[in-house]
């Protein structure tokens, strides 16, 4: 059913943001359920107190219209800031190969926007992005990590590529790895 959904163009994005309390998960579900929707994708954290969440929902044209006209009130009631958009199905770019980036370092400014500029300078789209912050274990520094899927174009030269990477990470001093998605 959820092809189907995504092939008609049933589809609406959600975002909702505020002060992070147990149930938010369970209550926003339900609310998709009761509209007769599906939840497709969905990206779900707490980052400071605050809860976030992204969510790509599907059904039949009036479950969307449902779910739609349920959030406004459900954001009041839960404390959030909801919008949503509808959205059509992201087409497949069979052109391009999904690789995986993990990076780690010492903490410090910059390091997301240094590594956007390096694939974006050469055509090459980030996919999905998670960043995050800790202390070493025995030192306690201030250390970073960062995973992300980027789509590289059939054509590029992946060696080349992987080395110009390798050669800006250790410009930054920045522990990378890249590698194919396994699927």
């Amino acid at each position: 059913m959820a092809q189907d959904n995504a092939q008609t163009g049933n589809l609406l994005v959600i975002s909702a943001i505020g002060s992070d309390r147990p149930g938010l998960v369970a209550e926003l579900s339900e609310i998709v359920l009761n509209a007769g929707c599906n939840i497709e994708d969905s990206r779900m954290s707490v980052l400071g107190g605050e809860f976030a969440l992204i969510m790509l929902a599907s059904g039949k044209w009036n479950s969307i219209a449902k779910l739609e006209s349920a959030l406004p009130a459900a954001g009041q009631r839960l404390g959030l800031t909801v919008t949503s958009r509808r959205t059509q199905q992201r087409p497949q770019d069979s052109a391009a190969v999904p690789y995986s980036v993990e990076v780690v370092s010492l903490d410090h400014p910059g390091i997301v926007n240094q590594l956007a500029g390096f694939f974006s300078s050469r055509g090459i789209n980030i996919h999905d992005l998670y960043t995050g912050s800790y202390r070493a274990a025995h030192t306690g520094t201030p250390m970073f990590s960062l995973t992300m899927t980027i789509e590289v174009p059939a054509d590029t030269h992946i060696a080349a590529l992987r080395e110009q990477f390798m050669e800006f990470c250790d410009q930054l001093n920045l522990d990378a790895v890249m590698e194919p998605v396994k699927i």
